[in-house]
């Protein structure tokens, strides 16, 4: 190959790769864009009328209620997998009385709320996905806009809400069981001072520690409901459609969780230095 067809070959190759990047970044900016707006609309419709009270209800049920069993199996033991893993660790420089607290900052500032939300997201954001979708491609979304009902209204708003509401709870729920799980294997199994395991705890750990973390679940449940339901909302192609929204909308909510709790964290702390800076 001579040089001109290699240069010429290698051009291409950038070129291609230049518009492949700038149509990424231009889809990735428009569709973050529509998710702003839809759920910006699903937030405030919730409090026009006619009020959807019983479909909240409805859904606070599903979104909480049915997720306890798996709240409660996984917050008891990723109680018990942390805190052994930190005992065996601590233990090494003469540092187990110091595995209460340590736990406890995890769970409540961070495990709790994430694994929660990535848990919900699983499970009640797929089958939000899925039964709008659903809903989508055999027109009965369609039909409630001809008879005059706003199906972002009825159907997105109370979900949404619902989630943000029953996030915080769920994570409370969790951060207790999995604490009653640290206690369990510290105390009962591996023998270590109770007294000096809650002290160590009420010593460490701040109210606001455990507030950062609801109020991240919070914002946790806000951002599955609005990409599941959005997913969901946008379905086309029929049942493979809706298997690929529920797949994309569980996916992406999970990723974003992740990436949300960087952020989320940050900016709690920056809110915290600056608060600091200016009460001094």
């Amino acid at each position: 190959m001579s040089y001109a067809a290699r240069r010429e070959q290698i051009n291409k190759l950038i070129d291609d790769g230049a518009l492949w990047l700038w149509k990424w970044v231009h889809r990735f900016v428009r569709e973050t864009g529509e998710l702003c707006i839809f759920g910006y609309r699903a937030v405030v419709l919730f409090f026009r009328k006619p009020f959807r009270a019983e479909e909240l209800i409805n859904h606070m049920e599903f979104v909480g209620n049915k997720s306890l069993s798996i709240i409660f199996l996984s917050g008891l033991f990723t109680g018990l997998a942390l805190a052994y893993q930190i005992y065996l660790g601590f233990k090494q420089v003469n540092m187990a009385n110091m595995v209460g607290p340590v736990v406890a900052l995890a769970i409540f500032r961070e495990l709790g709320p994430v694994l929660t939300g990535l848990l919900v997201a699983a499970r009640a954001g797929g089958a939000m996905a899925a039964r709008i979708g659903t809903m989508r491609v055999t027109e009965q979304i369609d039909a409630l806009e001809v008879i005059g009902v706003d199906p972002l209204q009825y159907l997105v708003s109370p979900r949404v809400w619902a989630s943000v509401l029953m996030l915080p709870i769920l994570t409370a729920f969790f951060d207790f069981i999995a604490i009653i799980g640290a206690w369990l294997i510290t105390i009962k199994i591996l023998e270590m001072d109770e007294a000096q395991f809650w002290d160590r705890i009420s010593t460490w750990i701040y109210p606001y520690h455990i507030y950062e973390g609801l109020f991240k679940a919070a914002i946790f449940g806000l951002c599955f409901a609005v990409i599941c339901t959005h997913r969901g909302y946008t379905t086309t192609g029929g049942a493979a459609g809706v298997g690929s929204s529920t797949n994309r909308g569980v996916v992406l909510s999970m990723v974003f969780i992740i990436i949300l709790d960087f952020f989320v964290t940050n900016l709690i702390n920056t809110f915290y230095a600056w608060k600091e800076l200016l009460t001094r």
